[in-house]
């Protein structure tokens, strides 16, 4: 299960490397650490990624992850991705 959630990050940053812009990534990125998107909703969001019934399992329980942590860490882990992003880009 764990390889199939890195298998579902790694293939995101790659969809968007490939030239179709990142517009999709932020919106998974804002979704994933938005406490008010349900673990259903975001599963919508990603299923054109999915590629069976673990993968979507695997996206659940991502989204599960973050829907436990406080709005204190998901801010934070905001910051973090806008941090990186913007260092990537120098």
């Amino acid at each position: 299960m764990k390889l199939l959630r890195v298998l579902v990050l790694i293939a995101l940053p790659l969809y968007c490397f490939a030239g179709s812009g990142c517009s999709s990534l932020e919106e998974v990125i804002n979704k994933t650490i938005d406490s008010q998107v349900s673990v259903e909703e975001y599963q919508n969001l990603l299923k054109s990624y999915s590629s069976g019934p673990a993968t979507d399992e695997a996206i659940a329980q991502l989204k599960q992850c973050f829907l436990s942590q406080s709005d204190e860490i998901l801010t934070k882990v905001g910051t973090l991705l806008v941090t990186t992003v913007s260092s990537n880009e120098l």
